[in-house]
């Protein structure tokens, strides 16, 4: 081997730099360069093959074929030739070549007599490296061998250029969320900013409304509250937004009366149709069953933006309501609604546009009616989530007819007999203590007026840390939580007074904190129940005395204080009350849960993570079905430090707590239901 240095080509710093926006040296092996290095030496006929890329230092190998190597110097190396020009450098006989005779790996080595370089040329000119053919014995490329060589250099390049531009996908895609995720922060904190005042405002003038005013008092009250629910509902729009972009906001499918939450919308939206002196009608057909499963809040919503429009945009005349009865199968009915007025109408021009963001008819109509122009937008997509379509017919000045068509399942006799408990009026005969943290002051003082005079007693802690010192200093039946306090938040506080302090209190978030998966949250860390503010008082009476039912009815069932009592309405709801079905699913559970259980405490043991992480997802299923979000707390532990890659005493803590837990489970399961062939494998082997 000579003795020069290497040569360096005249444009090397733009090279290097070509180089490095393909990001592809010291990565792993790739299936894309290996299947061309094996076709190089097939197509060439040689025993050697490899794709290599030159730094400025070294020469770096993606892929080999016939020799075991990451990388050598660069001033060791023959392809510090080949990257000097454009074309492909072959050297029939290494033993007759003045440059490479002297070699290492000719004259030992790899003992290399044939060798042929193809340079990498990017797009723009610069060879970043090379597809090379070598042998140990002199040979030399017949034209269709050297046109291949000449391809799969190609073909090299535009696995390069895909790789590049994917990883430029990935990392815009990466910056899209992030910047979604400061969207959803910045919706959350000005949520939490703006319903907390709202929450104060609208709770006491509720308040007001309920004491003696003169005639003068109550209209200026009742502007107040038509302002607050103008705004609020500004400020929902833009939340549902969120959770329709990030794909988080849910259909329920909850048994209703569809008769009476349109009577319920019919009367709110009365009153502004006789200020605005226009008929307004409610047109329901003979055929509509009284209950039905659906989303009762969604079809309120749908309604109400639709109606309130028609309402808004309607100077004389009549707005109509209609629900028609267009099929009905086994399952399901089959409805078309329709809202109609005899308003401005929408010329032929923006009908194409009228459901788009932030789109009203004509500047004009902004200036003159108001509106951000984001409820059409909502409604459509509220419809189309429920697998519809909405349409539009109108003329200007002759007024508009806004139609769709929704499919709701049938209710089965047990969802009719919970939608009866559910309109019942709830009431407790007992004392009850409440303990509220919220740290805002106005709301506290909202809270105490509207808590008392539910006849509750009432406890206020400003943080999640007096909250935990006030629960461990004297009893209460529940817990009213804001989410975001200072010392300790409501998250926090939770999870602490579920683990550290083994208490199932119930807990009901009260938060202005108000997006996408918030309620979702909150439940899976063990909270019971979900209000946001700015809430209603009826709203706040419904979700305490719904959780201190549902807490009396566990405390009163046979053998709680030895079992852990489960929640059956999840199984229910998918089963349609089929007993059967949930206790095959019982059975299931109890004989799956001890193999999972055992191959757990093994996995954690040997701190096996895939393992670990594989039997969490399972499991969590398994949970999830019977509501038993206490055990899920431990279960998300000692996932996260799998996915972490280590498993401390946390884990084999976390593990004990579950596997008690477990226990409970099971127990009460074997208590609630006797299935076909009983399995207390689970609780054997606990």
């Amino acid at each position: 081997m000579t003795t020069e240095t290497f040569p360096i080509p005249e444009n090397e710093n733009d090279r290097l730099n070509a180089l490095q926006r393909y990001t592809i040296l010291d990565t792993l092996s790739e299936t894309e360069y290996d299947a061309i290095t094996q076709l190089v030496s097939y197509i060439c006929e040689v025993t050697i093959a490899h794709i290599s890329f030159i730094d400025d230092k070294r020469q770096w190998f993606k892929s080999t074929l016939g020799i075991e190597v990451n990388e050598v110097p660069r001033d060791s190396t023959f392809c510090q030739y080949t990257i000097m020009g454009s074309e492909m450098v072959e050297v029939s006989d290494t033993l007759e070549n003045e440059r490479f005779k002297h070699h290492p790996n000719v004259t030992g080595g790899l003992k290399v007599r044939f060798y042929a370089g193809m340079p990498l040329t990017t797009p723009d000119g610069f060879n970043i490296g090379t597809i090379c053919a070598i042998d140990t014995a002199p040979k030399n490329l017949t034209a269709a061998q050297k046109m291949a060589l000449d391809t799969l250099s190609k073909h090299v390049m535009t696995q390069l250029e895909l790789r590049s531009k994917n990883e430029e996908l990935i990392r815009q895609r990466k910056i899209a969320e992030m910047a979604v995720y400061a969207k959803d922060s910045f919706l959350a904190n000005m949520s939490h900013e703006i319903r907390t005042p709202m929450n104060a405002i609208m709770g006491f003038t509720d308040l007001l409304v309920q004491s003696n005013l003169n005639p003068e008092q109550r209209e200026y009250i009742t502007n107040v509250q038509t302002a607050g629910e103008n705004l609020l509902f500004i400020i929902n729009d833009i939340l549902d937004l969120s959770k329709i972009e990030s794909g988080k906001l849910i259909i329920e499918s909850q048994p209703f009366n569809l008769k009476n939450t349109l009577k319920e919308v019919y009367d709110l939206l009365k009153i502004k149709a006789v200020e605005r002196d226009l008929e307004f009608d409610l047109f329901l057909d003979a055929e509509l069953p009284d209950i039905m499963v659906g989303d009762k809040g969604r079809m309120n919503q749908i309604i109400m933006n639709l109606a309130g429009n028609a309402i808004k945009f309607t100077e004389e005349g009549e707005v109509t309501i209609a629900v028609k009865m267009l099929a009905a199968t086994d399952t399901h009915y089959s409805l078309r609604f329709s809202v109609k007025d005899t308003g401005i109408g929408i010329s032929e021009d923006q009908l194409a546009t009228i459901f788009e963001r932030f789109t009203q008819a004509e500047e004009s109509t902004t200036r003159k009616f108001g509106g951000t122009g984001l409820g059409l937008n909502i409604v459509k997509q509220l419809v189309e989530l429920q697998n519809g379509e909405i349409h539009v017919k109108s003329k200007i000045g002759r007024g508009s007819e806004f139609y769709f068509t929704l499919d709701f399942k049938k209710a089965t006799d047990s969802d009719t007999d919970m939608q009866e408990e559910k309109v019942m009026a709830r009431q407790i005969n007992r004392s009850v203590s409440i303990l509220l943290c919220e740290d805002n002051l106005l709301n506290q003082h909202l809270a105490k007026s509207v808590i008392r005079n539910f006849g509750f007693d009432l406890d206020i802690a400003n943080n999640g840390q007096e909250g935990i010192e006030l629960l461990a200093a004297k009893k209460y039946d529940l817990i009213l939580m804001d989410l975001q306090m200072p010392v300790k938040d409501g998250y926090e506080t939770t999870v602490y007074i579920r683990k550290e302090l083994q208490s199932n209190i119930p807990i009901v978030a009260m938060t202005a904190h108000s997006l996408v998966g918030e309620q979702q949250k909150c439940f899976d860390i063990g909270m019971d129940g979900y209000v946001a503010k700015p809430f209603k008082q009826a709203d706040l009476w419904h979700t305490i005395t719904s959780v201190l039912e549902k807490e009396n009815t566990v405390s009163q069932s046979p053998d709680s204080s030895n079992s852990k009592s489960i929640d059956f309405s999840y199984l229910k709801e998918i089963s349609d009350g089929n007993e059967e079905f949930i206790t095959d699913m019982i059975g299931l559970f109890l004989s799956k849960m001890p193999s999972e259980t055992d191959l757990l405490e093994k996995a954690i043991a040997t701190n096996n993570y895939a393992i670990i992480k594989a039997l969490a997802h399972d499991m969590r299923s398994a949970l999830s079905v019977f509501q038993l979000n206490d055990l899920l707390i431990h279960l998300d532990a000692i996932e996260k430090e799998a996915q972490a890659h280590h498993c401390t005493t946390v884990s084999q803590q976390e593990f004990q707590a579950l596997k008690e837990k477990m226990l409970t489970a099971a127990n009460a399961l074997e208590q609630s239901f006797t299935p076909k062939e009983t399995d207390s494998a689970l609780r054997e082997s606990l």
